[in-house]
Formats: C-alpha cells, sequence, structure tokens
C-alpha cells in the first residue's frame, strides 16, 4: 500500500499554508487531524493511504545549507510526496563533502533532495517548470507572482545570481554563499 506525506509547519500551535496542502493531498479540513505544540516550531507530519491518517510531530531544527552537488538522473520520479524516499536517498549519499545534491533530470535542474529550488536573474526570481515534485510553497509564491517557472538548463546556472530552496518548513530560504560542484 502507498503511504505519501504531508510537512506540515506549527509554529506555537499556529498551522501554516494548509489550503494548499489540502489541494496537493486532497485531504479535506486537514486541520481537524492536527493539534501541534503550542511552544516552539515543530514539523507536523502527516501520513496517509487509502484507509488511514497518522500524524506525528518534530521539533524542527533548520539544516545548514552552503554547497550543492550536481547529480544526473534521468529516471527518477518523485511526482507525489511519498513515504518511499528510496531514489532521493541513493541520489543524496552521493553529495560527497556537500550539504545537500540539485538534482538534474534529461539536462534540467529540478529541486534538492529537500527543497524546491529558486535562481534569480535580472530581478525576477524563477524555479524549474518541471520540478520532481511540486511543493506547496512554489505553489503559493507561483500563485503570488513572486516566482515564475522556467526550464533551467544546468549549463546555464551561472547566469543566475542568487539562488533560494523553499519549502513548508524553510518558507524562501536565499542561501548567502553557495558553492555548487560539478558545474
Amino acid at each position: 500500500m502507498d503511504e505519501y506525506l504531508e510537512t506540515i509547519k506549527a509554529l506555537n500551535g499556529e498551522l501554516y499554508h494548509l489550503k494548499y496542502h489540502e489541494k496537493r493531498s486532497e485531504i479535506e479540513n486537514i486541520e481537524s487531524y492536527l493539534n501541534p505544540p503550542k511552544d516552539g516550531l515543530y514539523r507536523c507530519r502527516l501520513v496517509y493511504s487509502d484507509d488511514k491518517i497518522d500524524v506525528t510531530y518534530h521539533r524542527y531544527k533548520k539544516r545548514e545549507i552552503n554547497s550543492l552537488k550536481l547529480i544526473y538522473d534521468d529516471n527518477i520520479s518523485y511526482s507525489k510526496k511519498s513515504t518511499d524516499r528510496a531514489e532521493l536517498n541513493n541520489l543524496f549519499i552521493q553529495k560527497d563533502d556537500c550539504d545537500d545534491v540539485l538534482i538534474v533530470k534529461n539536462g534540467l535542474i529540478t529541486d534538492t533532495s529537500i527543497a524546491n529550488i529558486a535562481l534569480y536573474k535580472n530581478g525576477i526570481w524563477f524555479t524549474p517548470k518541471t520540478p520532481l515534485l511540486k511543493g506547496t510553497t512554489r505553489a503559493r509564491l507561483l500563485e503570488e507572482s513572486f516566482l515564475f517557472e522556467i526550464d533551467i538548463k544546468v549549463e546555464n546556472i551561472k547566469e543566475y545570481t542568487k539562488i533560494a530552496l523553499l519549502n513548508a518548513m524553510i518558507d524562501f530560504d536565499i542561501i548567502p554563499t553557495l558553492k555548487i560542484k560539478g558545474i
């Protein structure tokens, strides 16, 4: 049986951006399943399948990412946020001395192992048109016209002056100095 998950940010008991998680998961009234702790920053991990929903809460500490290694995989598929992260984990262990991987599929930049990405050029933030996973923060920032979709070829990455990671927990996090290994 396939199991999927939503990672929802809770700060001092307040839940963030639920409508995007409901839309992606197709779980109506997702808030009714959640009762996060009232003190601190938590990652609400909602695991669901056809016949059950389980929720756990984990204190959140942001993982620092200052370097990415380009990893090529034309066959990876992760279009639905699943508890089965085997393909992503297999790529992540190839990071060498970097903090994470930047996955390239069919010559195009997609995501890191834990986040969608955005790249900045000429006053505009762009995000890959074909990410591995259409994240909730990515969806919200596209809807707000803060991000714009574009195909980002690996050979063009040097044209961009900034990079940001985005997911439900870190929101939109610009990496101050980033080293990308493999360009």
